[in-house]
């Protein structure tokens, strides 16, 4: 009996033994797993995990490079432990309104960040970078999901940067160690770049195929890379997005910028790493204040842009974009530029509007050529209405259409153009960012512009996306579904028009672009004067 017992005992341990070693097992086998699987990419930097998101596999908030205040991006820091990528990772430091954000949503030190998404990560396919709006002062990428926009075939990027004073404050004149400091935001941009050169084919992207595409100030920032020897080789094709307001900074001006923000700091060059310590909130302030008493601060809807911006150096940046056209190092790189029809205007949809009312509205900006201004919008737009007379965009279309003409004409690659003209069901109009939810075919994520998508709402940004997709593939837009789209020139000014039927116009406004050019850009030529 007592033989029994032991023997039981005995065969009792060795099953406990045994299970433990079978756990022991199944947790390692489970943790090789994670570490491994579907979803795990192993960079030189440490491995990722991303997530699903939409049909795609999403990674979010991929560190491409770490920071010091005004110094260029250096190369990020290995890690040996899985990150977990399926959140947005902190966006630049930037002011913002209401709660204080968390570290994790908004770092100094953590914000250069990018976020991949594909469908294949064995594929070749065509890689899309992003490049979020907000002028050179706020924004983040997590405004833009790339999730359906992949689903096109493509790799999506999307990335964020030093903004502001972080990104743009010219110290050079003060310092030695300084002297890209007038430029370290856009250079973060380019480690993006260099990033997806070294990394993207992990992700099924073709490093040897990648379109830079961008909105407003984001459209700004492709337009600057064009004119960046740093950039030159990491990218092919250029899509720019209602992004054509001219930045007017020169190295003069930025300098004294420079120099004022340190004077409001009480800060000499003899302890100017000083600076390095001010709180962010402390810097912005002076900046905006330094801004005041040297440079002269922008309105917003100005066609200027100065200030904490890029400086041409003749170095990382060697010229401003669209004045009028882009540097010679990119002249092979194909460009799809286009604007939306209202864009930043004042709307004046809401109330009922007589032709004399419009006519009345537009005097104090068109003076005697009022009429002159009337009669070539009903040429250009048959069925206009007064509202619209008073409503269209007067900022981006006219230096969109200067700048298209000087690049068709002097650079190798081809030139396409368009205009997006659908309007919301909520303003009656097509203002600047609607296209956006279009060309990354999410109209579900857009529900305040956008409460019910119809079918051919449905249909359009389907169209849109495949033909963005379609440019990143071949530096060529068309698709079936539309119209035949040839390259521009100044001769047949040929603009595809973006509706829920899409046509090709020729030159269909350059008489009303001329004088929106001659009336509301005076304080532009007035800067060129002096």
């Amino acid at each position: 009996m007592m033989n029994m017992k032991r023997f039981l005992f005995g065969t009792f341990v060795s099953l406990l033994a045994h299970s433990a070693i079978m756990a022991q097992d199944a947790m390692s086998s489970s943790a090789e797993r994670a570490l491994t699987g579907p979803l795990v990419v192993e960079t030189p930097s440490g491995k990722v995990k991303g997530c699903e998101q939409e049909g795609s596999l999403a990674f979010l908030g991929i560190p491409y490079a770490k920071v010091e205040r005004f110094q260029p991006p250096m190369a990020v820091d290995r890690w040996d432990t899985l990150m977990i990528c399926d959140h947005w990772g902190p966006q630049a430091m930037q002011m913002v309104h209401g709660r204080k954000l968390s570290e994790r949503e908004m770092s100094e030190k953590h914000s250069c960040v990018l976020n991949v998404w594909t469908t294949d990560l064995k594929a070749r396919k065509p890689v899309m970078v992003w490049l979020h709006g907000g002028g050179f002062d706020s924004g983040t990428s997590a405004w833009n999901p790339g999730m359906a926009l992949a689903r096109k075939d493509v790799v999506v990027v999307s990335v964020n940067h030093r903004l502001n004073i972080l990104g743009f404050l010219d110290l050079s004149a003060c310092s030695e160690q300084y002297k890209h400091s007038a430029n370290v935001g856009m250079l973060d941009v380019v480690a993006a770049l260099q990033w997806v050169k070294t990394n993207i084919r992990l992700f099924g992207g073709d490093p040897d195929n990648v379109t830079i595409f961008g909105e407003s100030g984001g459209g700004g920032k492709v337009g600057t890379l064009l004119c960046m020897p740093p950039a030159k080789g990491l990218f092919h094709k250029a899509i720019i997005m209602s992004g054509t307001i001219l930045n007017v900074n020169t190295k003069a001006m930025s300098e004294q910028l420079g120099a004022a923000v340190l004077k409001e700091l009480g800060i000499d060059k003899e302890h100017i790493d000083r600076i390095k310590d001010v709180p962010y909130e402390e810097l912005y302030a002076a900046g905006q204040r330094a801004m005041a008493a040297s440079i002269g601060t922008r309105k917003p809807g100005t066609p200027m842009m100065w200030g904490f911006g890029p400086t041409p150096d003749g170095e990382t940046l060697l010229q401003q974009p669209f004045q009028p056209g882009f540097a010679a190092i990119s002249d092979d790189v194909p460009i799809m530029i286009g604007t939306t029809f209202n864009e930043l205007q004042r709307l004046a949809y809401q109330q009922p509007m007589t032709l004399d009312q419009a006519r009345t509205a537009l005097q104090p900006t068109f003076g005697e050529d009022t009429d002159a201004y009337i009669s070539a919008f009903k040429e250009a737009y048959p069925d206009a209405t007064p509202q619209d007379l008073v409503s269209i965009d007067w900022l981006f279309r006219p230096k969109t259409i200067i700048t298209a003409d000087y690049i068709a004409e002097s650079r190798k690659a081809r030139t396409f153009t368009y205009m997006f003209q659908w309007r919301s069901p909520v303003t009656n109009a097509s203002q600047h960012g609607h296209e956006l939810k279009f060309c990354f075919n999410t109209l579900h994520h857009s529900k305040n512009e956008l409460p019910e998508a119809s079918q051919q709402d449905l249909a359009l940004a389907d169209l849109m996306s495949s033909a963005w997709a379609q440019f990143a593939h071949t530096g060529d837009p068309n698709i079936n579904g539309l119209p035949q789209w040839k390259p521009y020139t100044a001769q047949n000014g040929v603009m595809m028009v973006f509706d829920h039927h899409c046509v090709i116009r020729h030159n269909p406004d350059r008489h009303l672009e001329q004088l929106i050019n001659k009336h509301c850009f005076k304080q532009l030529d007035e800067f060129y004067k002096k």
